[in-house]
């Protein structure tokens, strides 16, 4: 969605087209709390004088008015619809609406998985070395507990389908078995501090 916002937008600079905002600008737009942070009179200048200066004015205006308005937590919540619905079809239409600024983009599966190729080949790695770390071969593994939201992006699931069949693979209670976790482990945590004092 950063190329609807001018990330790949030029400016007029003298006699030359360079970017028309700074890439650190759009680094603070990957979690929605750090969007707060461009709300400074700094920012604020940079932005209003790209827009004068570049070539797709209306892209560095909708991220004004993404910052000014301060939607970084609207527009999380619809990049999370949008990683949704790829989990059950091979396209679907990202649609931001809020305020003055209305995004509509099509993102399809392939495009999604390319955007989190590294991710991906982390959890490979990661699953590869528990396995040789541990001296347990896939094939001996009975069951994989998948949880959490990206149990649901076929990408991460086919990781595991690959390793261990997808007949072993369990799921449930995906989007509350981490916090419910971590819960517990709170929990014990107390416990262990009350009986130690």
């Amino acid at each position: 969605m950063s190329p609807a916002l001018g990330s790949e937008s030029l400016a007029r600079s003298l006699n030359k087209t360079l970017p028309a905002v700074p890439a650190w600008i759009y680094a603070n737009l990957e979690r929605w709390h750090y969007l707060s942070f461009l709300r400074t009179r700094n920012v604020s200048e940079i932005l209003r004088s790209a827009r004068l200066r570049a070539l797709e004015p209306e892209k560095i205006e909708a991220l004004i008015a993404l910052v000014e308005e301060d939607m970084g937590y609207q527009l999380h919540q619809a990049v999370q619809k949008v990683k949704f619905e790829l989990s059950q079809a091979s396209s679907a239409e990202f649609h931001f609406r809020d305020g003055s600024l209305d995004l509509r983009i099509a993102v399809t599966r392939d495009e999604f998985e390319e955007w989190i190729a590294e991710e991906l080949g982390a959890i490979e790695s990661c699953v590869d070395s528990l396995l040789e770390s541990s001296g347990v071969a896939a094939r001996d593994v009975d069951r994989v507990f998948l949880t959490g939201g990206s149990s649901f992006v076929p990408a991460v699931r086919r990781i595991f389908a690959t390793r261990f069949g997808e007949e072993r693979i369990r799921t449930g209670n995906e989007f509350t078995s981490v916090a419910h976790g971590l819960a517990l482990r709170a929990e014990e945590s107390l416990l262990s501090a009350v009986i130690g004092s």
